[in-house]
């Protein structure tokens, strides 16, 4: 494992575009704060409409570093959740400027996969997470169902659970409205 965080670390830090496990499913990832990097994943993906992606941190008390306010109850929320969870938070700030919607949102994720957490922590930045699949299609529930088109647009493979058959399903979304009210989006 440790040989692949580093290849793909170096991967990230080059502007590269990488394919990996995550807590949820197979994901194509980069710099979340890399323009370039991320304007390339949105043409891998054949994403003509610009939806947001997901980013990925170590721990919440990263997430102040990318969302001005964050809601205590979002807090919460993350260290309570028994599977993996997705908050969509309100202005964010310092990511690529086409990672941010248009209402200035963006949808953040505290990771417990110790592959992922570990990715993130030796890069040092949030990693988009992505679905490894072209747009319209549905998401590979493991490694052996990623298209090749998918793995050959890409700069670094991760080794790591390759082999892993169990099935994976997408995170769940939520997001608070403006009476604090949760809206559940997936």
């Amino acid at each position: 494992m440790k040989e692949d965080i580093i290849k793909a670390r170096d991967t990230l830090i080059n502007g590269g575009i990488i394919l990996y496990p995550t807590d949820t499913i197979w994901g194509l990832g980069c710099d979340a704060t890399n323009e370039d990097a991320v304007i390339r994943i949105f043409g891998i993906k054949n994403r003509q409409d610009k939806r947001q992606m997901l980013i990925l941190v170590a721990g919440h008390e990263d997430i102040a570093d990318f969302v001005e306010d964050v809601p205590e109850i979002a807090i919460d929320f993350i260290i309570a959740a028994n599977r993996p969870l997705s908050i969509i938070f309100q202005n964010a700030i310092n990511l690529a400027p086409s990672l941010i919607g248009q209402d200035r949102t963006i949808g953040i994720r505290v990771v417990k996969d110790e592959f992922c957490k570990e990715l993130i922590r030796e890069f040092g930045k949030p990693i988009i997470s992505t679905s490894a699949n072209t747009s319209g299609t549905p998401p590979p529930d493991s490694f052996a169902h990623i298209d090749d088109r998918i793995k050959e647009s890409v700069d670094y493979i991760v080794n790591w659970r390759q082999d892993d058959l169990t099935p994976a399903s997408p995170s769940d979304i939520i997001k608070f409205g403006e009476d604090g009210e949760i809206i559940k989006i997936r």
